[in-house]
């Protein structure tokens, strides 16, 4: 029974391995570029007014492409400069378009001279720098070659409504107030049709990542006036993804409390909808919010909490630009009278705090599902929140996660206790199985029915051993979901050379952990492993060392099996995050210290050093074989 209690938690250890073996060698295939004339349509397309919506009265925003990068307004015209905290970047006059962001507070790299992050970036940028231009549109950001993404905000004429009488993405805008956006500081931009109808856009920031977009029709003219408020958010081209399983990234966002995820390659397999191409629509009677995320960085369009709208997801083939929408109902103006819409942009980093701020106010209904925090969601997201209040407390992510592992196995520690005390007392009862193995032959059902009579007698139950492992497994999916898609542990150091408990270790016994002058192959990749990081040598000795406090099975394949996991999981588990492969260390000295407690505690010390000594390969001694051959006759 002993055996298939160990056969149980191979087969469960080894479920575990496999899928997150496939996690990372399985994930889907990046998808295919675009042909260079359809990147060519990206680099210099600009969205303009198309074909008319169903079901709105009025027009939807598509996506064309210029002649040249001079036919992008944004190459000419006026910006207008932001510098926030958190933020830097400007805004195109033409269109009043958000395409120009960079992250103040985040680096590309561990480098605090590389480049911050760039999050948007005109349509015209490309062109620029393909001309040598050594300044990005904004004036004050570097230089970073990037697929056009932006933010544009308009209105769609109704049915009837002429459209050269609402501004377009092309529209060249006025200031009317303000020189710079900062917090506290909102600027307004102003355009007039020459037709009665006056149209403006107010831009306010706040110290984060929360943009409040308020635009407003007053009509002077003597009939009313049809118009429907949208906003925009375009990607020219796939970005470059991480393209692993386990992570999402793609259109996100919520329709009235349903979560809506939709990656690349499934936006350009949509069912086509008349006048729209491959996309899809949702009517939001309430609250909801749609954009873009990637693994650490968002773009939302969220307009205002109890407002109804519809949320789009689609592609543009022709062009290669993916888009989501918030189309805001048709409004009729009347004469005399002023149309107004308001909504947010989030522009930044996935950070939970701030997230969960904006989420309480201005109440953007359950914006903290926009983390990825997957199919164990129910134990990622405490555990976050957990280890998030222990790095308030301690001030640093790596001794954190070792606070973390421990409170998670004090909770865990009845289950745990009740396991090891079965194990001691199925010690206790291994002269009894013996006997009944004599006693039974090779009648396998015999020996099976009376060892479940002893272990009833006794009050045994042999399956408590498997109870910790199968709580194992889904806390540590959910630490490693926790640890690979917050920003909180992007580039958080923890002790001497781990600077980013994101990362792999980045030691290697290769060049004797920096002392040989030469660099580690396959740094960042599965290669990297099998230069064994430090981390990743530890790892495999607190395993060995937790085998090592039970004897070797019997079974010559399971002792072999069981002797090559600790390496195994050594040599896959080198290119893993460092912060998981601490949190697994520290679990594994943990139960360590549990299981040789419990089980001394109650007469069975485990025979650590002797463990070792059976399992190592012994040769016969001389005579050996003659001295057996004697006895047997």
């Amino acid at each position: 029974m002993e055996d298939n209690n160990r056969n149980l938690i191979l087969a469960m250890v080894l479920s575990a391995l496999v899928i997150l073996v496939w996690s990372i060698f399985f994930a889907p295939e990046p998808v295919p570029p675009a042909p260079q004339t359809a990147q060519t349509q990206a680099v210099d397309g600009q969205p303009v007014v198309g074909a008319p919506a169903a079901g709105q009265g009025g027009a939807a925003p598509a996506l064309a492409g210029g002649d040249s990068a001079s036919a992008d307004p944004s190459a000419k015209a006026g910006r207008l400069q932001i510098e926030s905290p958190s933020l830097k970047g400007s805004i195109s006059l033409a269109g009043g378009r958000i395409d120009d962001l960079a992250l103040t507070g985040y680096h590309e790299t561990l480098d605090p001279g590389s480049p911050n992050v760039r999050l948007l970036a005109p349509t015209a940028q490309m062109q620029l720098q393909a001309e040598g231009s050594p300044v990005a549109p904004g004036g004050n950001l570097e230089a970073t070659v990037q697929k056009p993404y932006y933010a544009v905000y308009g209105w769609m004429p109704a049915a009837g409504t002429d459209p050269a009488l609402v501004p377009g993405p092309a529209t060249v805008w006025q200031i009317e107030s303000g020189d710079v956006l900062a917090p506290g500081k909102p600027v307004t931009l102003r355009w007039d049709n020459g037709a009665g109808q006056i149209f403006r856009r107010t831009y306010a920031l706040d110290e984060k990542f929360l943009f409040t977009i308020s635009q407003s029709l007053e009509n002077t003219a003597q009939t009313p006036f049809s118009a429907a408020p949208y906003g925009i958010l375009a990607r020219h081209g796939k970005p470059d993804t991480q393209n692993y399983y386990v992570l999402h990234e793609g259109a996100v966002g919520m329709t009235d409390g349903e979560l809506l995820e939709k990656k690349y390659k499934n936006i350009t397999e949509l069912d086509a909808v008349a006048g729209e191409g491959p996309a899809e629509l949702i009517e939001v009677k309430e609250n909801g919010w749609i954009g873009f995320t990637d693994k650490y960085w968002m773009t939302t369009l969220a307009p205002a909490p109890g407002s109804s709208f519809t949320a789009v997801v689609k592609y543009a083939p022709g062009a290669d630009i993916f888009q989501t929408e918030a189309r805001m109902p048709v409004q009729t103006v009347a004469p005399g009278a002023t149309g107004t819409s308001s909504s947010y942009l989030f522009a930044g980093a996935k950070v939970w705090e701030t997230i969960n701020g904006y989420q309480e106010n201005p109440g953007i209904d359950r914006f903290v599902d926009s983390i990825d925090w997957g199919w164990f969601y129910f134990l990622t997201k405490p555990i976050f929140r957990l280890l998030h209040w222990l790095h308030g407390h301690i001030g640093n992510m790596g001794w954190s996660i070792i606070a973390l592992t421990f409170i998670l196995k004090l909770l865990v520690f009845p289950l745990a206790r009740k396991s090891y005390i079965s194990m001691a007392k199925m010690k206790e009862l291994q002269p009894q199985m013996e006997a009944i193995k004599e006693r039974t032959g090779d009648d396998r059902m015999k020996y099976q029915k009376e060892v479940m009579e002893l272990y009833k007698r006794e009050k045994v139950n042999p399956a408590a051993g498997c109870l910790p492992v199968l709580l194992q497994i889904p806390i540590f999916f959910s630490l490693y979901k926790v640890i690979f898609v917050t920003i909180e542990l992007r580039h958080a150091p923890w002790v001497g050379w781990i600077t980013d408990l994101s990362a792999p270790d980045s030691s290697s016994l290769w060049n004797l952990f920096g002392l040989l002058p030469w660099a580690t192959p396959g740094q960042g990749s599965m290669l990297h492993s099998f230069t064994l990081p430090a981390l990743a040598i530890v790892l495999g000795i607190s395993m060995w060392m937790q085998q090592k406090l039970n004897p070797a099975p019997a079974d010559p394949a399971q002792k072999m099996i069981f002797a090559w996991m600790p390496w195994i999981f050594m040599l896959m588990l080198g290119s893993f995050a460092s912060g998981l492969v601490l949190y697994w260390i520290t679990n594994n000295l943990i139960t360590i210290g549990q299981q040789y407690t419990i089980m001394s505690m109650h007469g069975h010390r485990p025979d650590f050093f002797g463990n070792i000594k059976s399992g190592i390969p012994s040769r016969p001694k001389k005579g050996d074989d003659k001295a057996g051959t004697k006895g047997g006759k």
